[in-house]
């Protein structure tokens, strides 16, 4: 992208030695551990059927602990450290902050008075130093994390573009305007914007510097159907009644449940009749090893909210906010990736879809 900092090799070095560091932990140590706890499961006296069963019996075992140690420290170098995300960024502050203030860009607001909820700035998100909203370059730092943070997936098969395929194909006609909540620095927006310029688009964040980098590359690609705007998911100042899809990417775990039932009651609100609310997120599913390493994933990457949404009965909570047909489905975020065959770690990927009622 234009807004990385000049190359610098022992920098690109180090980060392309933790991207192998993580193909290995991703391909190798994850199925070794899998299999390790079958085994032990297999001679258990009874069947775990709880997390805490799951920990009982390979908690204490060794090629386990290496796989959490790795997932922690791998990560953590990713961003902090020498030749870290947020201190090579931070190095180069006063060129590339100056790129994204974007103040006379329409497709940007940015309220003087907002104030994020209380939950937000408490937590180093992903182990993101300050968090995504703390420095002029966050929204940089982010982006630039987000290139491996799943490094299987198949760069001609986005999983963005995966998943505005299927909000598109369920809600069945072109949309008049797609609100984005939790767009980030914009990659789960832009496929939205891109596909049709007669669909009016607002992608709405916490964070001013990744609305204002999703602006600077709406800019760039001279989209006029787009605005980005700094702001809260469960209160985002938009019109009632006029969006036919609502959607978010990875958003709702980073909450706690008191916000999402907020942010689905929102959807609800600004929604017209028999358009849909769309979430990409993460449910762990019904098996106790599968919940383990999910709720393992939440501790080590600094993503409290991950288990509460796991337990969470959301077609419950669709309900309450006034949906009247809700559907949790599988999402193959690359080809094959929900296969038998597929033994490599991966996120708990699910489609969340309700309906207004027309």
């Amino acid at each position: 992208m234009r807004t990385d900092p000049p190359p610098h090799r022992p920098f690109e070095a180090f980060q392309e030695f933790l991207l192998s560091c993580k193909l290995q932990w991703t391909r190798n140590l994850y199925p070794e551990v899998a299999q390790r706890y079958r085994a032990a499961a297999e001679a258990a006296p009874a069947k775990p059927k709880t997390v805490e069963d799951v920990e009982k019996l390979i908690a204490g075992d060794t090629t386990y602990r290496y796989f959490a140690w790795f997932e922690r420290h791998l990560q953590k170098m990713k961003y902090s450290g020498r030749y870290g995300l947020a201190n090579h960024y931070g190095a180069h502050r006063d060129e590339l902050a100056p790129m994204i203030e974007a103040t006379n860009n329409e497709r940007l607001v940015i309220p003087p008075d907002f104030v994020p909820p209380a939950y937000y700035p408490a937590i180093d998100i992903h182990q993101h130093p300050g968090g995504v909203h703390g420095d002029s370059v966050a929204g940089m730092v982010y982006e630039r994390g987000a290139r491996t943070t799943t490094p299987l997936l198949d760069k001609h098969g986005d999983l963005h573009q995966r998943f505005t395929r299927i909000a598109m194909e369920r809600l069945g006609k072109q949309p008049k305007r797609i609100v984005d909540m939790g767009c980030g620095f914009g990659k789960s927006t832009r496929p939205f914007y891109s596909s049709s310029r007669d669909t009016e688009v607002v992608g709405v964040d916490l964070a001013a510097p990744c609305v204002k980098l999703a602006a600077h590359t709406a800019a760039e690609d001279q989209a006029r159907n787009v605005q980005f705007r700094q702001g809260d998911a469960a209160d985002t100042k938009l019109p009632a009644g006029n969006a036919d899809l609502v959607t978010s990417t990875m958003m709702l775990h980073e909450m706690p449940v008191s916000h999402i039932e907020k942010v689905l009651h929102e959807a609800h609100r600004l929604l017209a009749p028999g358009g849909w609310s769309i979430h990409l997120d993460f449910l762990a599913g019904d098996d106790p090893f599968n919940k383990f390493i999910h709720y393992g994933h939440s501790a080590r990457n600094n993503e409290p909210f991950m288990p509460p949404l796991d337990q969470m009965d959301l077609a419950a909570a669709h309900r309450r906010a006034g949906f009247d047909k809700v559907e949790i489905t599988r999402f193959e975020e690359m080809t094959g990736a929900l296969s038998p065959e597929n033994k490599a770690w991966r996120f708990p990927w699910v489609v969340i879809a309700a309906r207004k009622a027309a």
